[in-house]
């Protein structure tokens, strides 16, 4: 039976090439008058993009500072910096120059900075409910976490080694200017652990109990198999316009809910489980839910096993023959094997780290306690559920 639920997904998308020449224009049309602009790396400076973007504000008479400096798993002291640079500066608009880790970042200023008297990271502890965020938009760099038209934030506490997530509607992005033009510099395992994630945001809102629509598994199906055509070609042939384009849109219709419509609300105990292991050893998000989807699968699949078939089926094409226990491990090692194709670890030891057993143990404390104590829909997952996912994949 499918769930009731409430679609709400109101950023503007400009996509396509050139499209970085019209940020000024589209800041001005969402009230943006003295903005604060953040990004990662200097990559965006030296291949003229920042310039790119900066002459279009001034074309517009827009005022603006840049702050660079953000991280892969973007640091709490990062948000800080960007929330006393906004005051200085009076920031009425935040745009995000890079990808999830920018984006996140620039939403997490955009709530502290519309809520001056207030410490930021409480959102992310979940002690208390954002009441305003000031307006974020984005110029796409990276496809994957789908943060351009997500409400979603994810942000680690360096200093206490937790990796967060807050999810609001305030920060949904006005608008995101999307070129798969700027993604062509990645290197390899950014791109492919990108495609991970899209595939992952979507994956979590599928492997489900207890209702779904089917049009909402068509679309997620269709999405699926899409990202991985895609994933393979750019492994081979990087400068492919084509395969970044249709990754580049798939990573924002995997996170924007569209693949999530009438189901119970997804899994998203796989993303639960990485954050700790990001927080911990500082791994790329992609790359660290490769590394341990295998293993949840394997612990759960028998207790969504209608559902593992269907993906082994439809997504991963295996012939369905056989018992439904045997196609749906077939659909698993489909997986892994995909994974291995485009340079994806399988679990932990390829993912290049080595948790002692007091880590693991630290591990799944810290999961369930940033999930209230259980995480899943697929099975219902406890502390010593998640220990033993981690264990299984050392």
């Amino acid at each position: 039976m499918a769930h009731n639920f409430n679609f709400y997904s109101p950023t503007e998308v400009i996509f396509g090439k050139g499209t970085q020449h019209s940020a000024g224009k589209y800041i001005q049309k969402y009230g943006g008058a003295k903005v604060l602009v953040v990004y990662g790396s200097e990559r965006v400076l030296g291949n003229g993009l920042m310039e790119e973007v900066t002459v279009s504000m001034k074309r517009e008479g827009l005022v603006y500072e840049l702050l660079g400096g953000v991280v892969p798993n973007p640091h709490l002291s990062k948000v800080y910096e960007g929330i006393e640079l906004g005051k200085r500066m009076q920031a009425d608009f935040v745009l995000a120059v890079g990808g999830g880790s920018v984006i996140d970042t620039a939403k997490a200023i955009a709530y502290g900075l519309a809520e001056k008297d207030e410490d930021v990271w409480t959102l992310f502890e979940h002690t208390r409910t954002a009441k305003k965020c000031l307006p974020v938009a984005s110029v796409l760099t990276i496809a994957a976490a789908g943060s351009e038209t997500s409400m979603g934030a994810v942000i680690t506490n360096e200093k206490t080694k937790e990796k967060r997530a807050y999810d609001d509607n305030l920060a949904r992005p006005k608008f995101a200017i999307m070129n798969p033009e700027l993604t062509a510099g990645l290197s390899d395992y950014q791109t492919e652990s990108g495609c991970t994630d899209i595939m992952m945001h979507t994956m979590e809102r599928y492997f489900t109990n207890g209702g779904n629509m089917e049009i909402t598994d068509s679309i997620a199906e269709g999405l699926l198999r899409t990202v991985l055509a895609n994933a393979k070609i750019l492994h081979g042939d990087p400068q492919n316009y084509e395969a970044r384009a249709e990754v580049m849109w798939a990573g924002s219709l995997a996170h924007n809910n569209l693949t999530g419509c009438g189901n119970d609300g997804g899994d998203f105990a796989t993303h639960m489980l990485e954050h700790e292991i990001g927080g911990m050893f500082d791994v790329t998000h992609g790359a660290g839910l490769a590394a341990v989807w295998p293993s949840w699968a394997k612990y759960v699949y028998k207790n969504a096993l209608p559902r593992f078939v269907r993906y082994a089926v439809n997504v991963m094409q295996i012939k369905p023959e056989g018992t439904d226990e045997e196609i749906a491990l077939k659909g698993i090692a489909a997986m892994e094997e995909f994974y291995h194709s485009i340079g994806m670890p399988v679990n932990m030891r390829e993912l290049g780290v080595a948790p002692t057993d007091e880590q693991l143990h630290e591990m799944a404390v810290r999961c369930a306690k940033a999930c209230g104590g259980q995480k899943g829909s697929a099975k219902v997952l406890y502390q010593n559920d998640m220990e033993e996912i981690y264990r299984l994949a050392l």
